[in-house]
């Protein structure tokens, strides 16, 4: 692979296990392996959607980490600027599946990735890289990720930076959460969910956040299975989402990244980046796994163009997509 990639998402991608059948861990008999994150799902949802993507982070010289390498690798991602760690493990998480949903426990202390810091950066991938992904998870894994991540975000550039609050409780509770904002208002785009701008920001008002955070180019707000908001110089534009029978939310939001990263990077208008996205993260909740496949090209154009009520009209189920019959005029 020798050409550049238009995207590097940069942070930890951990071993993933998954139960073959519901119920408490005790009392599952087998997992199957793969591989997760919120950086590298974002890669893959590029890659699925054609955008060339790279990961970067760190990995232990174990098996887990080698599976990670080989997986991302097999689904189209550049990790030539991922490192394999002597001394620290592969991140681990292990997902467990219930009635009420899938709680994820996370073994992550001390990992590979948490070890990720400012020498990253002279790796060459980054030079001819259009837009860098970051997210406020990398943030709060270490002293050295904190540092990594002001360094991307560091003016002047060549290159747009998105950052996707991607906001977890459980990493800040030895941490300040204080210092996200400050990382949010230097990135280009901005990516939130409503409830999680409401706990880090105190507002899920779209003006209110605009105020809060007046740096970046791009804020964008989503409001779950409701709607998605664009806040740029010219406006604000709203986006609802698709109707999706949902089998499993892990990973949509991600998914969601990649489709509005990909429209951006096309040159699409806020409108059409927003369905993107919400298309991107309905093929994933589709599945019971982190990533869905994107719906035909040709099927994503004619959604993309298509009415404000034959969007509104669209459901995405696990078979597949139904959409209402638009009248053409002659």
């Amino acid at each position: 692979m020798d050409s550049t990639p238009t995207v590097v998402c940069v942070g930890e991608t951990m071993a993933v296990l998954l139960p073959e059948r519901p119920g408490p861990l005790e009392d599952v008999p087998s997992f199957r392996h793969s591989c997760g994150g919120a950086e590298a799902n974002v890669a893959r949802g590029l890659v699925a959607l054609g955008v060339p993507a790279a990961w970067a982070g760190r990995v232990g010289a174990d098996g887990f980490g080698r599976r990670v390498l080989r997986e991302l690798a097999a689904a189209g991602v550049d990790v030539r600027a991922a490192t394999t760690d002597p001394d620290r493990p592969t991140g681990l998480y292990v997902k467990e599946a219930g009635p009420s949903g899938s709680v994820l426990h996370y073994y992550r202390d001390g990992s590979a990735g948490s070890a990720i810091g400012p020498d990253l950066l002279g790796d060459p991938l980054f030079a001819g890289a259009r837009l860098v992904h970051l997210s406020g998870i990398t943030a709060a894994l270490s002293d050295s990720a904190l540092a990594l991540t002001r360094a991307l975000l560091a003016r002047p550039r060549d290159h747009l930076v998105s950052f996707d609050l991607n906001w977890r409780p459980a990493l800040w509770r030895r941490r300040d959460p204080a210092v996200l904002r400050p990382l949010l208002d230097a990135a280009d785009i901005v990516m939130l969910g409503a409830d999680e701008a409401a706990a880090v920001l105190g507002t899920a008002d779209p003006d209110a956040l605009r105020a809060l955070l007046p740096g970046p180019s791009t804020l964008v707000i989503k409001d779950d299975a409701h709607q998605a908001i664009a806040v740029t110089a010219d406006g604000t534009v709203t986006e609802p989402a698709l109707n999706v029978e949902v089998v499993e939310p892990v990973g949509a939001g991600d998914a969601f990244a990649a489709g509005y990263l990909a429209g951006t990077l096309r040159g699409y208008g806020p409108r059409r980046r927003l369905r993107l996205g919400h298309l991107a993260a309905a093929a994933t909740l589709v599945v019971p796994g982190d990533h869905g496949p994107p719906p035909p090209p040709d099927l994503v154009e004619a959604l993309l163009a298509a009415s404000p009520d034959a969007w509104a009209g669209t459901t995405v189920r696990a078979t597949g997509i139904t959409r209402p019959v638009e009248e053409t005029t002659s």
